[in-house]
């Protein structure tokens, strides 16, 4: 068994989608990227990599590689999934947080778990996303972005 952690973090800025776990909420700003800027799946696309040894995103999809402009992250997910599935692995289960003031994450949930579950190929019970506010404290509680802390458990096929 391996142990992964990853950690996004992107700015809020008016004119951008607020694309978090693969679902599209409605807010007044969305994530600064070079992709959808995902925060939550970047996170646990680290995640995994960091289980598998083998970098980071940024390593596999550079903001600098114009292929990469505005992609879908899930889509990018499923590509991590199959390299894991690749080198003989899979999830065991995988436990994520969203560090929001605004918009407010928790009637989405579901839909982001399913989403994940469906990239990774496993069942939902396999993952966890939880939400909290930083109590109008630091760069999230002020507004100003949103960040996601993840870590996995993977084990061998």
């Amino acid at each position: 068994m391996r142990i992964g952690h990853g950690y996004d973090v992107h700015r809020l800025v008016p004119g951008r989608r607020c694309i978090i776990g693969g679902v599209d909420i409605p807010h007044e700003a969305g994530l600064e990227g070079h992709s959808d800027a995902d925060v939550l799946t970047h996170a646990v696309m680290d995640a995994l990599l960091g289980a598998l040894a083998l970098g980071d995103i940024g390593a596999h999809f550079p903001d600098t590689d114009a292929r990469f402009a505005g992609a879908d992250s899930i889509a990018l997910l499923r590509q991590i999934s199959a390299l894991m599935r690749a080198r003989g692995w899979k999830l065991s289960n995988l436990d994520a947080t969203v560090l929001a003031q605004a918009p407010r994450i928790a009637p989405y949930i579901s839909a982001m778990r399913e989403n994940l579950a469906r990239a990774i190929g496993c069942g939902e019970e396999r993952i966890s996303v939880k939400a909290t506010t930083e109590e109008g404290l630091g760069f999230t509680g002020q507004k100003q972005g949103i960040a996601a802390h993840c870590v996995c458990l993977i084990e061998e096929i």
